[in-house]
């Protein structure tokens, strides 16, 4: 009988072990993380990081929607596993749910990053995240909301003009981008306005790659 024992605990003990993981550190469904959410929102190579390694966990961060511009977090989060079927044009997948802010801290420097005007759609062409209200230009994220884009460049103010003008017609039914960028890549370096903070980023160049 003992051995019997034996064998229920040895195979309990296996199926433990190969409970499955998700994302590069193995998370577990219904996990608790804290991450670090950098200042620089939605701009190129913002990632959430696991707070413990410092290092992405391979998931994307959902929920987030009170999440400023100019602002570093310590956040918690979910592990949140996708159940339903497999999904070929960018549906939902796994990834990491939005619990709380921990901490907020506004950023004091001024150090440059950069910002990708054009961002792939799937299904569809690749198109111009950029978008005119009156005089005032701004970056759609991939999120959905708008960060304005403010210049003290003249050159800088004449190749924005020129991207709306090419641009604009995206916006002309229903905000449905469909007209593929005849740019290959537009890459706003950026640092955060400091007179329109938290709502602005100042473009210092834009490099135009056809």
């Amino acid at each position: 009988m003992k051995y019997i024992y034996l064998l229920l605990t040895l195979c309990m003990f296996s199926a433990c072990s190969k409970e499955e993981g998700y994302g590069l550190y193995k998370l577990k469904d219904g996990q608790e993380v804290e991450l670090l959410i950098s200042h620089r929102y939605d701009a190129m190579g913002d990632l959430p990081l696991l707070a413990a390694q410092k290092a992405y966990p391979g998931l994307s961060l959902a929920g987030f929607d009170s999440r400023e511009p100019g602002f570093n977090y310590l956040v918690k989060a979910k592990m949140v596993v996708y159940s339903g079927p497999v999904m070929m044009d960018g549906g939902p997948s796994d990834h990491l749910n939005f619990v709380k802010v921990i901490s907020k801290e506004k950023y004091a420097g001024n150090e440059s990053f950069e910002l990708s005007l054009v961002r792939s759609i799937v299904p569809g062409p690749n198109f111009v995240t950029l978008y005119k209200e009156g005089d005032l230009y701004f970056y759609i994220t991939a999120f959905g909301s708008k960060i304005q884009l403010s210049y003290t460049d003249v050159q800088v103010g004449e190749q924005l003009a020129e991207i709306w003008e090419f641009n604009k017609n995206n916006f002309s039914y229903n905000n449905a981008p469909s007209i593929p960028s005849k740019w290959k890549s537009i890459v706003a370096t950026v640092t955060h306005d400091p007179e329109n903070f938290g709502k602005a980023y100042l473009v210092s160049q834009l490099k135009l790659t056809k």
